[in-house]
């Protein structure tokens, strides 16, 4: 059995409502290993976005433990959880928040050049990406004139730019028609596969979570699992 990369222990995470407080995520545990691809399912509202949150460094969490890739988190400063952010993590959205000044290459370098690569080494790292994606022909293209899948595989490219070790999504299909959606999670499928990538995925769409390993499902505040029933 392949390493765990993400793991997470007894996390609280609480909201200030009205005069009350919303406790959205209660003692939930998970853990995420090299290679694999989990689907992350449950109602709007269930929490699924905060938990890829707290895991993504992006929240803090009330209470309990994270660790990625061995190292734990609650010990990092703001600077730490950057550093972590930029080496460690990559993130997908369900909108692609591509530059849209930038062409698609150079918005699948922007990762790299940020953690200090040269300009020649990014460029290469961004053709070869985009060529996995499809994309080659593209890569000069800005985001206005790239279509909505071609740019959530720019999206794709960019998170995973810097080699992470975890990928988080939320909803990254969710804005796309089904047959385009299909295709993109295809791809991403493939990636997580190839690179031995763990990833972790937020849906609405059973068919795409009935695709991956394991399917998490978020309700009051804990995670089940369920393993798919695959044709």
């Amino acid at each position: 059995m392949s390493e765990a990369v993400l793991e997470i222990s007894g996390l609280h995470r609480r909201f200030r409502q009205g005069g009350g407080e919303l406790h959205v995520l209660r003692g939930l545990d998970l853990n995420l290993r090299a290679g694999e691809c989990v689907a992350l399912v449950g109602p709007s509202g269930a929490g699924k976005s905060t938990l890829l949150h707290c895991a993504g460094l992006l929240e803090r969490p009330d209470a309990g433990s994270i660790r990625i890739a061995g190292e734990d988190c609650a010990a990092l400063d703001d600077a730490g959880r950057t550093r972590m952010r930029l080496k460690t993590l990559g993130f997908v959205y369900q909108f692609h928040h591509l530059l849209p000044e930038f062409s698609a290459r150079e918005n699948a370098m922007m990762p790299l050049l940020i953690a200090g690569q040269d300009k020649a080494t990014a460029g290469a790292r961004a053709d070869a990406l985009l060529a996995q994606m499809g994309l080659g022909a593209r890569a000069s293209h800005r985001p206005g004139r790239l279509s909505g899948g071609e740019q959530q595989r720019v999206a794709i490219a960019r998170a995973v730019a810097n080699n992470p070790r975890v990928l988080l999504a939320d909803e990254p299909t969710g804005n796309l028609d089904p047959r385009i959606a299909a295709d993109v999670f295809e791809t991403l499928l493939g990636l997580v596969r190839n690179s031995g990538l763990a990833a972790l995925i937020a849906t609405h769409n059973p068919e795409l979570a009935g695709r991956m390993d394991r399917i998490l499902r978020m309700a009051d505040g804990v995670l089940s699992e369920e393993i798919p029933a695959k044709t």
